[in-house]
């Protein structure tokens, strides 16, 4: 397997383990993942937020997160330089969806049949460019429902730890199906995990 590189969209307060457990997982098994914001440059930082789903708030509790550092342009970056498109939940895509080039990005990865990620409220972004959707089944925050309704996709209620593949595009509910998610990501990207048996692992000491 080679690795691909993947390009995440985020916005102000991003999902904070939407971002750093996908990019890290997914450069954990040899992928590239390179982070852009609107209105960022190469090195700028950004908010995220962590989501606790508090008892007794219907809402969730919200909490500063880690900032995030922006690996590249945003204006310089291109669909053609990558394989997949991953995009995380949180409050990021309620306003990076308003922007032309998110979506032109988004239908880019569309048109050239490459995955498709989005966790939690991410599908905020694809019910903005709706043909990426079109007769697909879909997964995501209970909060976005609503909008995936209004569109010609499958509102699909899969619990909050499980994720759904229909083709290339992969969704979930929420940060909290993030190792199903990671699973049915790869299956797209065509990464394949071989577990040995402790026997047969290499002995490092003898190096």
């Amino acid at each position: 397997m080679s690795g691909k590189r993947i390009l995440m969209l985020i916005g102000d307060y991003s999902g904070d383990y939407d971002i750093f457990v996908f990019q890290q997982a997914m450069e954990a098994v040899g992928h590239t993942i390179d982070i852009i914001c609107p209105d960022t440059h190469y090195g700028d930082l950004v908010a995220t937020s962590v989501q606790d789903h508090a008892r007794g708030i219907a809402a969730g509790a919200e909490h500063k997160g880690h900032a995030v550092e922006v690996t590249r342009d945003f204006a310089t970056a291109e669909s053609d330089s990558y394989d997949a498109v991953y995009i995380p939940g949180g409050r990021g895509p309620e306003h990076i969806r308003t922007r032309t080039r998110i979506r032109e990005l988004v239908r880019e990865f569309y048109l050239d049949d490459k995955p498709i990620l989005a966790l939690g409220r991410g599908p905020q972004v694809l019910v903005a460019v709706p043909d990426v959707i079109d007769g697909k089944r879909v997964a995501a925050y209970y909060t976005v429902e609503p909008e995936i309704r209004l569109t010609k996709a499958m509102l699909v209620k899969i619990g909050p730890r499980a994720a759904l593949r229909d083709g290339n595009l992969v969704t979930a509910e929420d940060w909290t199906a993030l190792a199903a998610f990671l699973r049915e990501s790869m299956t797209v990207l065509g990464t394949e995990i071989v577990h040995h048996p402790i026997d047969d692992a290499p002995d490092m000491a003898a190096e």
